[in-house]
């Protein structure tokens, strides 16, 4: 792999979530002296056949000029900042001597100016074209890598970036990988998200800069009380525990997590060892901050010494620190001229909920995550337009398969087509979900939160989670056509539909999003893939069952949706779709949930994080995130009943608005319904009640 990075040096920085394989191949010794030196009688082994796994760190003073001979330039900042990494792998150091167990080629840092090769492990990236940047327009790898006990320096030297730039473009696990790593602050906002802007313009999607306000908060306090409670569960150290947990993520992910144990892990370890909890351990680490005339926000109970004079102490021990090092987050990713097209990219797929791979532009596509065929129906021509699920079959495909439900060609017995036969008059009708959170099937598994059941097998399938937004819409209760690996059998009207008729097979479309209203749906529902002269009929469910009363903010009654707003933008919303969907379908309106059932039924039961020491209750969880204002919602997630009682009326009052729409409205394309939300049936089994509350968090 080292050889064909140097053959492709503009794709090492974009292997954010890939493996490297172990030892890099020998270079000529005399384009490395200049570099580094090995230690004098330190003999270079032969290279084991049998790598361990493990992470690798790089670190800078100077750049390197081509010819290997250290330079000095200034620049704007001498601060060191992470950029990207690359996943583990390498030779691990028997020796603990200076970082031992530490190894080349797993992570890759990126630092502003005044850097150079130095240490036992080190690399340099530098590109010109830019003020902002430093240094010239190549690759520098510098490596001083201890094989055992031994030490060999390498060097590695690439092309222009711009040389290689279309190699990149259109590769879908260049993307992937990229996305893993970019997405993850949004993911962690997704979470303990409030409803996205109202109205018809797009949502802003950004790729912020660092973790965003509270989520880094929460983020931070997720993590650290997990390593406490590993440390515990385990009996072994702070830092073992974090090994533990960089060892459970998949191998794509794996140098995310050694990035964060690098910078965090030996404060963390510190803070923990003296006793310090996980919220005076962040806000220590300033990944939390208290706002002015804001409470100070805390998850524990505060220790006895008070909370504020806990975090003090905690800072001054951070302030003899000589190594903590910024993360300055994503933000400067994309300001690279490379990247600055996956960039836009991915903020296209999140805010247009179109899939990333779609050659053909139909809307549909044989990826799976981000956007693809979880969503909606699998492309079976993705080179084709007028090939994909839902239309109307081409000559009754005779020839091919036009809209994928795998039924095509004609029956030697008596020459009539396959889909004449079997699929004429069956009434065959897609499926369609305009929903939230909850139609996307928004889900954390409590073992990722749970060091009793934690295993590399609960994070197996974090990635393909990561690239589906933390959602799970192939098991959906209106969308779902897999077997769900997260809670048992799936039964959903897509397959109750295909189970009738084999001919609406692929032909469903979840157009949901975390934190979906009906107000920022009227610009979601543009991705709805339906024509009116080629495509079938629809069921139409539309189901934003709560985020147009539940929002993150204190005076959380002035942000609700006012059943005015709500007559406008549904009826908006249903205005698009008679003008979009075939004759003969069919709308649904899905009314309001009545979310006190959740505080009922949760706030006194142990959150997966407290169930190893009986400690973090729901209540506790929904009063820490309603003081970082990032609640799911504050109305209903709150001890306060008057506050819950009031919230439920607006949601009655959004209903109401809702039926009275379905009873006195006409359309021409489509017939209308209304149907109360089945909150009975969907809560009363037991997999449900553990995913409604784990949705509530």
């Amino acid at each position: 792999m080292h050889s064909e990075l140097m053959r492709t040096g503009v794709q090492l920085p974009l292997l954010l979530c890939q493996q490297l394989p172990p030892v890099p191949p020998r270079l000529d010794p005399s384009r490395t002296k200049a570099l580094a030196k090995p230690r004098r009688g330190s003999p270079i082994p032969p290279t084991p056949a049998a790598p361990a796994r493990a992470a690798s760190f790089f670190y800078f003073s100077r750049p390197v000029l081509p010819n290997g001979n250290p330079g000095q330039k200034s620049c704007r900042s001498s601060q060191r900042y992470i950029f990207f990494l690359v996943g583990g792998g390498g030779q691990r150091s028997d020796s603990g001597e200076g970082g031992g167990g530490r190894v080349c080629g797993a992570v890759f840092f990126f630092s502003f100016c005044n850097t150079s090769c130095s240490g036992e492990c080190l690399a340099l990236l530098t590109l010109s074209g830019s003020s902002n940047y430093c240094g010239l327009r190549s690759l520098v790898i510098c490596c001083y890598c201890r094989r055992h006990r031994s030490a060999e320096p390498e060097l590695f030297m690439q092309p222009s970036w711009s040389s290689q730039a279309s190699r990149m473009r259109g590769s879908r696990q260049t993307f992937f990988n990229l996305f893993c790593i970019l997405c993850l602050p949004l993911l962690l906002k997704a979470a303990s998200s409030p409803p996205l802007p109202r109205g018809n313009d797009p949502p802003t999607t950004s790729l912020p800069s660092g973790l965003y306000k509270g989520h880094t908060c929460v983020g931070c306090v997720l993590v650290v009380s997990v390593i406490e409670q590993l440390a515990q569960w385990h009996n072994s150290t702070v830092k073992a525990a974090m090994e533990r947990l960089c060892n459970y993520i998949p191998e794509k992910l794996q140098g995310f997590c050694y990035v964060l144990a690098e910078l965090y892990g030996p404060h963390i370890a510190e803070l923990i060892d003296r006793e310090m909890n996980a919220d005076v351990v962040c806000h220590s680490l300033k990944l939390c901050k208290q706002d002015p005339g804001q409470p100070l926000c805390h998850l524990y109970a505060p220790p006895k010494v008070g909370l504020s004079a806990a975090i003090r102490k905690a800072k001054s021990i951070m302030k003899t620190s000589k190594d903590l090092k910024s993360f300055t987050g994503f933000s400067s990713v994309c300001a690279f001229p490379l990247l600055a097209n996956l960039c836009e990219k991915i903020k296209y797929v999140m805010r247009n909920k179109l899939p990333f791979e779609d050659l053909d532009g139909d809307k549909f596509s044989t990826f799976p995550t981000l956007r693809g065929y979880h969503w909606r129906g699998r492309d079976c021509n993705d080179k084709n337009t007028t090939v994909y699920p839902g239309r109307r079959p081409d000559n009754w495909d005779v020839k091919s398969d036009s809209n994928c439900n795998g039924i095509w060609g004609v029956d030697p017995k008596d020459g009539i087509p396959y889909e004449e036969k079997f699929c004429k008059g069956a009434d065959s009708q897609g499926v369609v979900l305009l929903g939230d959170s909850a139609g996307a099937h928004f889900h954390i598994p409590p073992e990722w939160m749970t060091v009793t059941q934690m295993s590399a097998k609960s994070f197996a399938n974090l990635p393909m989670a990561f690239t589906d937004e933390l959602d799970w819409p192939q098991f959906s209760e209106i969308t779902g056509f897999l077997n769900s690996t997260i809670g048992g059998w799936t039964d959903s009207l897509y397959l109750r539909l295909r189970r009738r008729n084999r001919c609406n097979h692929r032909d469903l479309q979840n157009i949901s999003q975390n934190g979906g209203s009906s107000g920022n749906l009227l610009y979601l529902i543009k991705s709805l893939a339906r024509n009116q002269l080629l495509d079938n009929p629809a069921i139409v469910i539309y189901a934003t069952i709560g985020n147009d009363v539940c929002n993150g903010n204190r005076d959380t009654l002035a942000h609700m949706t006012t059943p005015k707003e709500m007559l406008s933008n549904v009826m908006q919303a249903l205005r698009y779709l008679d003008s979009h969907l075939p004759n003969g379908s069919h709308v649904i309106l899905t009314g309001l949930v009545d979310g006190r059932f959740l505080w009922d039924n949760l706030h006194d039961r142990y959150h997966p994080l407290g169930q190893l020491n009986r400690d973090i209750t729901y209540s506790q969880i929904y009063s820490f995130l309603d003081c970082l204002q990032v609640s799911p919602c504050s109305g209903w997630l709150t001890a306060n009943e008057t506050l819950r009682n009031l919230t439920s009326e607006r949601a009655l009052q959004l209903s109401s608005v809702l039926k009275d729409i379905a009873r006195s409205e006409k359309f021409a394309n489509f017939d209308i319904f209304y149907m109360d939300f089945p909150l009975r049936r969907n809560c009363c089994s037991p997999w449900n009640k553990n995913y409604l509350a784990e949705g509530a968090t």
